[in-house]
């Protein structure tokens, strides 16, 4: 099966560092997320993310276990960082992977997970949600909510300092990131986080910016990819304007955690990541906002082949750790 890419921005527009992954993607078919059965494509984004993501670091202790949810259980994966006394309290990042709520696990963003433990030292707790479409929202957010709950129960066990919590997120994982940073009424009582760090977020699903329109094919993200997941995601009839589900439409404006975010040019969610970042800082938020204009949706989970991917999550980990100022709590 192959996608008609006559519309397909040019290479000539795409960051040198990416060109090779997206000519392979273009030369072996174009085909997209929701051009393939469900399984095939967790399958595909699985051996992707292993094929062209960060090579594991070592680090010193990765736990996975099961937590409580609504009717049934979701996963966490805990990330202790090489080199840390295991009495030594540390702060915690708490990490939500991305994949349009459909596609993406533990294991796809393990990398990730395992250098941001390394060189923020800190904890990184990823938290594993039960995915569309089997699971509509609200449920994964709630899961993700659930996490931080249980998170809270056992920081003493786990030895966290939640006073500089930090949350992380990419795409999907973004948009639950920011919601359970800033909507003080859905989050679990008692926590709050110092600052957000978010990559290429979905914060608009009426999906209304120019963006859509110039993304249609020639990545493996485009507008209709992004149709594919929100109707995975949402029932129908369920109102895209929520804030929940459309955190770029909140109407507090009040100033939110510090924020670290990373938007790309060639990415239907362009315009709505960048609106974001600026409203987050007409509020009076502190906004670190980096855009690449030459990068397509997915550069973190291919940081492994594109250097910039990896260069901004070292600028990501820089700003987690100024947050996060070294404690020695024993």
């Amino acid at each position: 099966m192959s996608k008609d890419l006559s519309d397909a921005i040019s290479l000539d527009d795409v960051a040198p560092d990416a060109v090779a992954l997206v000519e392979a993607f273009r030369t072996n078919g174009g085909v997209s997320f929701q051009d393939s059965p469900l399984t095939e494509v967790r399958a595909n984004y699985l051996k992707s993310c292993a094929i062209n993501g960060l090579e594991k670091q070592d680090v010193g202790s990765i736990k996975t276990l099961e937590f409580p949810v609504e009717n049934g259980f979701a996963a966490l994966r805990i990330y202790r960082a090489s080199g840390l006394p295991s009495d030594q309290k540390t702060p915690l990042t708490f990490f939500i992977h991305g994949g349009g709520w459909v596609i993406g696990d533990l294991d796809s963003h393990d990398s990730l997970c395992r250098y941001l433990a390394n060189h923020t030292q800190s904890t990184v707790v990823a938290v594993d949600y039960r995915r569309a479409p089997e699971y509509k929202f609200p449920i994964p957010l709630n899961d993700c909510r659930d996490a931080l709950t249980y998170v809270m129960v056992h920081a003493d066990e786990w030895q966290l300092d939640l006073s500089t919590a930090v949350i992380v997120g990419d795409s999907a994982g973004g948009n639950m990131a920011t919601v359970l940073a800033n909507q003080r009424d859905y989050r679990p009582e008692g926590m709050k986080f110092a600052a957000q760090v978010l990559f290429y977020p979905v914060t608009d699903l009426t999906a209304g910016t120019t963006s859509y329109q110039n993304i249609t094919s020639g990545f493996a993200l485009t507008a209709e990819s992004m149709y594919w997941f929100r109707e995975m995601y949402t029932s129908p009839g369920t109102d895209l304007t929520d804030e929940l589900l459309s955190p770029l439409l909140r109407k507090d404006r009040s100033i939110q955690p510090s924020m670290f975010i990373v938007t790309v040019g060639l990415d239907p969610l362009a315009d709505e990541g960048i609106e974001y970042a600026a409203r987050a800082a007409r509020s009076g938020t502190r906004v670190i906002h980096h855009h690449l204009p030459k990068h397509m949706h997915g550069i973190f989970t291919a940081a492994g082949k594109i250097d910039t991917g990896r260069e901004l999550l070292e600028k990501a980990a820089s700003f987690i750790n100024a947050v996060q100022q070294p404690i020695d709590v024993r």
